[in-house]
């Protein structure tokens, strides 16, 4: 590797390393950024190529972050133990593999496994990024190369929706995952130039910390991913199971919770007992830290619904071009992208429980906004204020509150602080898209049939020509064709039309109304982040509730 040494006034030799090795890692975070924000983009593409409904292409999203949230934790122990270099060569190898089966999937059950196979790759790779960062480089070199992480994230989102945006209208959805083929093999021959570590064999993984993290968070995602199809309470037609009438979906959720109960039990036994934990529960133990975390959640999660919800209504109710959801969602993307950079210029003149509390109070605002002016025309001006809007207090929020948790924490507990951003980043990404599919899909159901009900044309022998027990978001041209093909009259079919057009607008009004009054309960936790500026000395009492 190459190293330049350079001489500063008034210090000695430092040296710096080669940045080549940092171009890895940066890909790296690029393949699976620009994978996760490929697929909202390609979702219309993928609804006309598997013939399925958007919820299920929402579960391959869902399969994604669900798996690296539910094993990002033994992911940074792997690293730890066999090292991040080749921990690093390993999954970027299984990410490309998964990319091949992703680019040439037959069917929604490839796709989702495809996913669910990058996921796994995620999780090892997320971890192994800022391991290989301090191996590589020290000093402001390394403070640098953080930040061309953060800004790697972000850019390949950006270059995601605009790249899956145009080859999805002009050539299809499938090349846009093709790309991520051919950047695994770069990544991996890169890989060589960085610097090589042997691990620490003598690291032991706390396989029961790992079962009881993994179920839990599975069993949660898997629970509010089904919501919706095996029903909100009662069983539904589609529910594998019941039990006692009652949906299997939120015994799930239950379950779940449980199962992080008995983990957080499992882990205080293990630091007891002087053994290593999964997870170092110093990172959760003050109310600041756990507000950090609650914030945190509610952001990534208010970020996944509407990134489900827009690209949504934009190719499949509109039944718009994957570029009209790029230049749509780009005013977004943008704004989180500079408000997550320019943010920390705001951290010597507010505190964090200002920025958090008008963060949120912004992301209220906009969503309340966008119920308000959202029409059939997603470019249309108010609505690119309301997502700029959003933009800034997300893209500050979620700078914000990882600075909190690091900054929080002692130095050696940075692994498990990652660990946790990881877990909390991709279980709220699971949980919101989830909730979206779940909420928009219920809203629409509840509104269609209330409005069939009420229209006299639309009879019993017309409702019996679509599948009331269960409704989807479609395309007016679709549903027109359905019932065209099976024999409606002219106005029933232009009563049908209107009933659908009407209900997928109030449905997504009331679903953006339901995601504003989370991010203002939010504005609660965002109140227990810490109230004062780097550099001032601490109120007694916020020392002690800090405690």
């Amino acid at each position: 590797m190459a190293n330049v040494s350079t001489a500063r006034p008034g210090a000695g030799m430092e040296t710096r390393e080669s940045w080549v090795p940092m171009i890895a890692i940066a890909l790296g975070q690029v393949l699976m950024s620009f994978n996760v924000a490929s697929l909202p983009v390609a979702l219309g593409g993928m609804v006309a190529s598997f013939n399925v409904p958007p919820t299920t292409i929402a579960t391959g999203i869902v399969m994604y972050s669900m798996l690296v949230a539910g094993f990002v934790m033994l992911g940074a122990k792997l690293n730890q133990r066999f090292g991040a270099v080749n921990v690093f060569r390993t999954v970027v190898l299984l990410f490309g593999g998964a990319q091949v089966l992703m680019t040439f999937s037959p069917n929604a059950t490839a796709m989702i496994t495809a996913q669910a196979l990058s996921g796994a790759a995620g999780a090892a790779l997320v971890p192994s990024l800022v391991a290989l960062i301090a191996e590589n480089y020290r000093g402001a070199q390394q403070a640098t190369a953080l930040g061309a992480l953060g800004s790697a994230r972000a850019g390949a989102g950006v270059a995601a929706f605009l790249i899956g945006g145009v080859l999805g209208t002009f050539i299809g959805w499938r090349p846009a995952f093709g790309i991520l083929i051919a950047l695994s093999a770069i990544v991996f021959v890169l890989s060589f130039r960085l610097k090589p570590d042997h691990g620490r064999p003598d690291v032991k993984i706390d396989l029961v910390g790992v079962v009881l993290a993994a179920a839990a968070i599975v069993m949660i995602s898997f629970g509010f991913n089904n919501l919706n199809r095996w029903g909100l309470a009662v069983a539904g037609p589609g529910a594998p199971f019941s039990i006692a009438g009652l949906s299997p979906a939120p015994m799930l959720i239950v379950v779940g919770i449980v199962m992080g109960q008995l983990f957080v039990v499992w882990t205080r036994r293990r630091q007891a007992a002087g053994l290593t934990p999964l997870l170092a529960l110093e990172v959760i133990s003050s109310p600041r830290e756990r507000a950090a975390v609650y914030a945190m959640f509610s952001v990534v999660a208010l970020e996944a619904m509407l990134n489900f919800s827009v690209p949504l209504y934009i190719q499949i109710v509109q039944g718009r071009s994957p570029l009209a959801t790029a230049i749509a969602m780009l005013p977004f993307n943008l704004t989180v992208f500079f408000s997550a950079m320019l943010i920390v210029r705001f951290f010597d003149r507010l505190t964090p429980r200002q920025i958090g509390r008008y963060g949120f109070m912004l992301c209220t605002v906009a969503l309340v906004w966008l119920a308000f002016v959202v029409r059939n025309d997603w470019s249309a001006g108010p609505v690119l204020i309301g997502l700029i809007i959003f933009g800034i207090g997300q893209g500050s929020l979620v700078t914000l509150v990882f600075n909190v948790l690091v900054t929080a924490s002692p130095k050696e507990l940075a692994g498990d602080v990652g660990s946790l951003r990881g877990t909390t980043n991709n279980l709220a990404a699971a949980v919101g898209t989830a909730v979206a599919g779940a909420l928009l899909v219920g809203l629409l159901s509840t509104i269609v049939l209330g409005r069939v009900a009420a229209t006299p044309t639309l009879t019993p022998e017309v409702q019996a020509m679509v599948n009331l027990d269960s409704i989807n978001f479609i395309s007016n041209d679709r549903l027109k064709a359905t019932l065209e093909t099976a024999g409606a009259t002219p106005q029933q079919v232009s009563d049908a039309l209107a009933v659908n057009a009407g209900a997928r607008l109030r449905a997504l009004k009331i679903g953006l109304l339901l995601m504003a009054g989370l991010a203002l309960i939010t504005i609660i936790p965002a109140g227990r982040l810490p109230d004062y500026k780097p550099g001032e000395i601490p109120d007694p009492d916020e020392v002690s509730n800090a405690k």
